[in-house]
């Protein structure tokens, strides 16, 4: 069995920094699996991926190092189950704001007696033999706080039996709160409600997460007690590299 390596350095106490696949590119996904992040997330809500290319982005981000997480488009017994058979070691689950919504994940995510997950597996196969034996201990479960009725009941929903972290969504719980996200750093309403969540998690013994959207806020994140931090997308390394090169050259041909 695949050990979820991101997983053991969040349950240290450390870091566990990654970035997510958003373009539907099993290549983009493998790259961004060799740079040296602990996992790579397939984004099945906001990515670009079919259900088949989903399957070879898991298998991209095997080709190295990093762990292959992904998030499902919404909660779904079935969506997860499939996401979880085709070999992801961590699942990330958005819009949950209640405490039902999150046992819903729990259940589907491991196997009996733990939980409710349908016995099966399609390529998860591939770590082994004693795949169903192990996965249910090696599997980081997220459910995301993205809004301000999820803030409210953080702490209930972190105390769900099976619920190993969360991943907050700045953006849309920005929107939830009443304002547009670059309002973000001017916003003390938004700073108070990760604080909260951070403390339900150091409250409940579970994971806090938050999607800082590039590197330069993920150090200041860690700072603040989050240990699950994806930090930037393929989408958005594409768009700014390309976007920069292009203003450089623009800048160096500029007569006078």
């Amino acid at each position: 069995m695949k050990t979820n390596l991101a997983k053991q350095k969040m349950l240290r106490g450390e870091p566990a920094l990654g970035y997510s696949a958003k373009l539907g590119s099993p290549v983009a996904a493998e790259f961004l699996s060799h740079c040296g992040v602990d996992f790579v997330m397939i984004d099945g809500q906001h990515g670009s991926w079919g259900a088949d290319s989903l399957i070879q982005g898991l298998q991209a981000v095997c080709a190295g190092p990093a762990m292959p997480f992904a998030r499902v488009a919404y909660n779904s017994f079935t969506l997860i189950g499939q996401m979880l058979d085709a070999g992801a070691l961590g699942i990330i689950i958005p819009m949950v704001d209640t405490v039902e919504q999150a046992q819903a994940v729990a259940k589907a995510c491991r196997y009996p007696p733990v939980a409710e997950r349908s016995f099966g597996f399609g390529r998860a196969l591939a770590y082994g033999n004693d795949y169903t034996d192990q996965i249910n201990d090696e599997l980081f479960v997220a459910v995301q706080i993205e809004s301000a009725l999820a803030v409210e009941n953080a702490e209930a929903i972190m105390a769900v039996p099976g619920i190993d972290g969360c991943m907050i969504g700045p953006q849309d719980l920005a929107l939830s709160l009443g304002f547009h996200p670059r309002e973000i750093p001017k916003r003390d309403e938004h700073a108070r409600a990760l604080e909260r969540v951070v403390q339900a998690c150091r409250n409940t013994g579970k994971i806090p997460g938050i999607d800082t959207g590039a590197p330069d806020l993920a150090a200041q994140r860690v700072q603040q007690g989050f240990r699950y931090i994806p930090m930037g997308s393929d989408v958005r390394f594409l768009n700014g590299a390309a976007v920069a090169g292009l203003n450089q050259v623009r800048q160096a041909i500029a007569p006078g």
